[in-house]
């Protein structure tokens, strides 16, 4: 599922998420969790304000690219 994500900038572009939007509601980040890198994405899995957990793919290396929802676990 493609999302809406705002990242921190550093020294590179996106370098972490910051919060992200699913529809209308946004979600702040209050930590990440892991981060590992694939093929043409890096992946971030994060907890949200809402306690529960996110994976986040930011996909720039292949077709479609952008932020992508891979997975969702209740807290």
């Amino acid at each position: 599922m493609k999302v809406r994500v705002e990242c921190y900038s550093g020294y590179k572009a996106d370098e972490r998420p910051v919060r992200f939007f699913l529809g209308e509601t946004c979600y702040h980040v209050l930590q990440i969790e892991d981060q590992w890198y694939g093929p043409g994405s890096s992946f971030f899995k994060v907890k949200a304000d809402d306690e529960n957990f996110y994976i986040l793919r930011n996909a720039w290396g292949e077709e479609p690219s952008g932020w992508f929802l891979d997975a969702y676990r209740q807290a």
